[in-house]
C-alpha cells in the first residue's frame, strides 16, 4: 500500500513540476559566481534503436554527426563567454562513442575552455576496442560507463542488442579486457524487463560478481508512457508489482561486496570516491548541451530543441538552441534537493537548512512526516540516512521522476513534429 501511495503521489508531483507548456523560453543569464557545476553533453546518435529506450536518439548518420559536433563546440564557447565554469563532464546519449574522433575533439575543447577535473562517457560493448580505449584515455576520460543491460542471450535478442553488441559471453569478455584501464569502469544494467525472471537476474548478478566489476548501476526499467505502449508489441507489458522483489535480490547479492553510491548504484567496497551516472547527486546545477539536453541552472530547468537541424542552425547563427523552460519556485527547489540528496542515500540536515535560511524543514514538514512514518530514515548527525525500506521508496521516486522526464521528452518531440 505504501509503495502504491508513493508511486501515485510521485507521478502527480513530477508531472506538475515538469509541465513546461506554459513556461517561457529563457534567455540564459550570465554567470557571476564560482559554483561547481557539471557540463552534460548529449550525443543522440545510435547504431541501433533499442525498443525500451525513451532517450532522445536517432540512427547514426556520419555527415550529420560531424556537423552536430561542430555545433556542440560552438555551444560550449557560448557558455564560456557567459562566464560559466564547469569542473566535470558527463557525456550521454545515444551512443557518444559512435564517432569517436569527433568526440575526442569536443572533449579537448571542453578541457581547454573549462577547469575540468573529471570526465565520464557512456559507450556500448562493441566500442570497447584497443583503439577506442586509447583515444578516450588521451581525451582525459576518467570513467567509462558501458551499456550492458543483461548478459542473457535470449533477452539480448528481444531487446535488439544481440546482433550488434554480441552475446552475453562476448560482452563479459570485453568488460574483463577493459578492467583497470580507467579510474572507474561501470556496467549499466536494467532489471524488470518483461519476461525477465528472478533466475535470469540471478545469472546476471553472478557474472558481475565473477568479473568483480568496479561499479554497477542497476536501473529499474523506466520508459515513457508512449514507449511503454510501443514496447508492448515487442517485449510485453511492464510488471511493476515484482520490481521490489527484484531490487531486494540485487541488494542481497551485492551488499557484501559493494557500497551504495546512490539508491541503485553500487561501488566496490574500499574504493576511492567514484563518479556515478547520476551526476544530479554530486552537482546541484548542470548545463545541458546538445539537442534534447536538459539542464538545471539558477532554479531554471530547461531543454534544448529536439530538432537536430534546428539545433545546428541556431548555433550557426550564434544563438543558444533553447526550446522550453520552467522556473522552479523556492518550494520546488527544496523538493528537488530533497529528492536528489536522499537519492545519494543520505541528506545533510545542516547544509540544507543553511541553503534555505532555516526554511527547508518548515516547508517540507509534510513530506518529512510521511516518509518518517513509513520508516524511511535514520538520523546519525548531521545526516539523515535511508533505511532499506526507504531505499526502495527512493527507487520508486526516481523511477517516476525519470519517467516524467521521458514523458517531457516525448512532449518536446511532438512539439517539434518528430513523433
Amino acid at each position: 500500500m505504501i509503495n502504491q501511495i508513493v508511486t501515485h503521489t510521485a507521478q502527480k508531483q513530477f508531472a506538475r513540476a515538469l509541465n513546461f507548456q506554459s513556461g517561457a523560453v529563457p534567455e540564459m543569464p550570465a554567470c557571476e559566481d564560482e559554483k561547481q557545476r557539471l557540463l552534460y553533453i548529449h550525443i543522440p546518435f545510435c547504431e541501433e534503436l533499442c525498443p525500451y529506450c525513451s532517450f532522445h536518439r536517432i540512427l547514426f548518420n556520419a555527415p550529420l554527426a560531424v556537423k552536430y559536433h561542430d555545433a556542440l563546440r560552438r555551444e560550449m564557447a557560448l557558455y564560456r563567454r557567459k562566464g560559466y565554469r564547469f569542473s566535470g563532464i558527463y557525456v550521454g546519449g545515444g551512443t557518444p562513442t559512435v564517432l569517436i574522433d569527433e568526440l575526442a575533439e569536443t572533449l579537448r575543447l571542453a578541457r581547454e575552455l573549462f577547469p575540468i577535473k573529471s570526465v565520464s562517457v557512456e559507450t556500448n560493448p562493441n566500442h570497447l576496442t584497443d583503439a577506442n580505449i586509447s583515444i578516450l584515455k588521451q581525451a582525459g576520460v576518467n570513467r567509462l560507463s558501458v551499456g550492458v543491460q543483461t548478459f542473457h542471450d535470449d533477452l539480448l535478442k528481444k531487446i535488439a542488442r544481440y546482433d550488434k553488441y554480441g552475446s552475453g559471453d562476448d560482452i563479459a569478455g570485453r568488460l574483463r579486457d577493459t578492467m583497470g584501464k580507467f579510474d572507474t569502469l561501470n556496467a549499466d544494467m536494467i532489471f524488470n524487463f518483461p519476461e525477465q525472471t528472478a533466475q535470469m537476474l540471478e545469472a546476471d548478478l553472478s557474472v558481475l560478481l565473477q568479473l568483480q566489476m568496479q561499479q554497477i548501476t542497476f536501473y529499474p526499467l523506466m520508459v515513457s508512457t508512449l514507449t511503454q505502449r510501443l514496447m508492448q508489441e515487442t517485449l510485453g507489458e511492464v510488471n511493476f508489482r515484482r520490481e521490489k522483489s527484484f531490487f531486494n535480490l540485487i541488494l542481497r547479492r551485492l551488499e557484501a561486496h559493494y557500497d551504495s553510491s546512490s539508491a541503485w548504484c553500487f561501488s566496490r567496497k574500499k574504493a576511492a570516491r567514484l563518479l556515478i551516472d547520476e551526476y544530479v547527486v554530486d552537482f546541484d546545477e548542470y548545463a545541458g548541451l546538445g539537442s534534447g539536453a536538459i539542464g538545471y541552472l539558477n532554479g531554471v530547468c530547461y531543454a534544448n530543441t529536439f530538432d537536430i537541424g534546428q539545433y545546428i542552425a541556431a548555433l550557426t547563427r550564434g544563438d543558444l538552441p533553447l526550446q522550453a523552460a520552467r522556473q522552479f519556485d523556492a518550494p520546488d527547489r527544496m523538493r528537488y534537493d530533497f529528492l536528489m540528496k536522499f537519492f545519494s542515500t543520505k541528506l545533510n540536515v545542516n547544509d540544507l537548512e543553511k541553503k534555505y535560511t532555516g526554511k527547508f524543514f518548515k516547508t517540507l514538514w509534510k513530506e518529512m512526516a510521511a516518509f518518517t512514518l513509513a520508516g524511511s530514515f535514520r538520523y546519525f548527525s548531521p545526516n539523515l540516512h535511508l533505511t532499506p525500506r526507504g531505499r526502495y521508496l527512493w527507487v520508486i521516486m526516481m523511477r517516476e521522476f525519470f519517467i516524467a522526464v521521458n514523458n517531457f521528452r516525448d512532449y518536446c518531440r511532438k512539439q517539434a513534429g518528430l513523433i
